[in-house]
């Protein structure tokens, strides 16, 4: 619960900190501005209220990790990929999108701190307890937040804490550990396919073993 809430409020955060030209500024997101992954994260703290409202019966059929699935990657014809761009275009202003995620982000951090960790909910045909739901958007925060910042000079990065956690889940979704000379950030950002591997980096990661070298990127879904 304390990663899931100080790696969403350093996002917001970090948004908050962002001079309106920086929302035209690429992100980490193949395809995507700042401004386009702004409006996502608003629709990400939506689904959060939504699923901490949906109460579930039954046995848990998913944990923090595997909440995450291995899929293909993108294409770039995904219609909520496009209906992203064109919503955060429609905001117009940079402060628009800074109001919005503020109010429904903040709302979202709310319902996590006042949820009850051990009662189930249901999301994706799946079914979690809240503790492993929550558990899993620090994974989401944290690449996101790596998005944000990758181009942008001098943005503030995510915490230490997120970065460690989230490159545990990745190596346990992966099935396989990065190199420690790696560092966090890197990890996540060369697993998730947001960088490509320099000839030392592919080097090092064919010597670790596991075939990380030939199985990059590790697209989550």
């Amino acid at each position: 619960m304390d990663l899931f809430s100080g790696s969403w409020a350093a996002l917001r955060g970090a948004v908050a900190d962002l001079p309106d030209g920086d929302f035209g500024r690429r992100s980490g997101c193949s395809g995507w501005l700042v401004r386009d992954l702004v409006c996502h994260l608003v629709i990400d703290a939506q689904d959060v209220l939504i699923t901490l409202a949906t109460p579930a019966e039954g046995e848990p059929t998913r944990d923090a990790v595997t909440y995450w699935e291995l899929v293909a990657p993108p294409t770039g014809e995904d219609p909520l990929d496009a209906l992203t761009v064109r919503l955060a275009a429609a905001y117009g202003e940079p402060w628009l999108l800074r109001f919005h995620l503020d109010d429904v982000g903040s709302a979202a951090g709310r319902a996590a701190e006042l949820a009850d960790r051990g009662a189930l909910v249901g999301t994706r045909g799946q079914v979690l307890t809240v503790g492993d739901y929550l558990g899993a958007y620090v994974l989401e925060w944290t690449l996101h937040h790596l998005d944000l910042v990758a181009h942008v000079p001098g943005a503030v990065p995510p915490p230490a804490e997120g970065l460690a956690r989230s490159r545990a889940m990745l190596e346990e979704i992966a099935g396989a550990a990065f190199p420690v000379s790696f560092s966090d950030a890197d990890a996540l950002l060369l697993g998730t396919g947001r960088r490509a591997p320099t000839a030392a980096e592919r080097s090092r990661l064919a010597e670790a073993g596991g075939g990380l070298d030939a199985r990059l990127p590790f697209v989550l879904g």
